[in-house]
């Protein structure tokens, strides 16, 4: 979990999680929901961008070629959202959350990747995105909804209410003694198997 404390330090929070056998499955298929929302993201803007190259070697004009697609976390969960029903019948199984957070994490690497080949981004050159497969590491990161720490209760955290309440394996004490002052406030959660 990430918790702001004393307004200007980002800190993270770690906690071991125990989920019962039901609350794993749900936590499995919310990261699974992510990789979807990914995948499903890259290959509409990769079509895109291969569609308006095809055109281009045609000799098609500028103002002619398929519109172009915004690579905003934004845009991107707008263009998600008109085509979920269609594209994920069973999209409602998962929070909403689980398919932002993939949006958000493509936009992110497209963003570096356009700003790599540009020469505006320090480091060193950045790929373009690849198909996140199935072997490939399982995160989903919740920033809005009911999550955070239920109250008095120092062995649990409260994920999105299709997850509910989920044991820790050690204490959550040093991050609620900052939200109970007041001095922290938790603005995600982030899963990770």
């Amino acid at each position: 979990m990430n918790a702001v404390i004393h307004n200007a330090v980002i800190r993270a929070y770690r906690f071991a999680l125990d989920p019962t056998p039901a609350q794993d499955a749900v936590l499995r298929s919310h990261c699974g929901g992510q990789r979807y929302a990914f995948n499903w993201g890259l290959a509409l803007v990769t079509a895109v961008m291969d569609q308006r190259t095809a055109e281009a070697s045609y000799g098609i004009g500028d103002a002619e070629l398929t519109p172009s697609l915004s690579w905003s976390a934004y845009s991107l969960r707008k263009t998600w959202n008109r085509a979920k029903d269609t594209v994920a019948p069973w999209w409602a199984e998962n929070s909403k959350e689980a398919y932002s957070s993939g949006l958000a994490n493509l936009a992110t690497a497209l963003g570096n990747w356009s700003a790599s080949r540009k020469g505006t981004r320090a480091g060193r050159k950045m790929k373009f995105p690849r198909f996140r497969g199935k072997r490939a590491g399982l995160s989903c990161r919740f920033t809005t909804g009911a999550f955070g720490l239920p109250p008095a209760d120092r062995r649990h955290v409260q994920l999105p209410r299709r997850i509910g309440l989920v044991r820790t394996h050690e204490s959550t004490r040093k991050l609620a003694r900052h939200v109970d002052r007041g001095t922290g406030r938790i603005r995600s959660a982030t899963v990770t198997h």
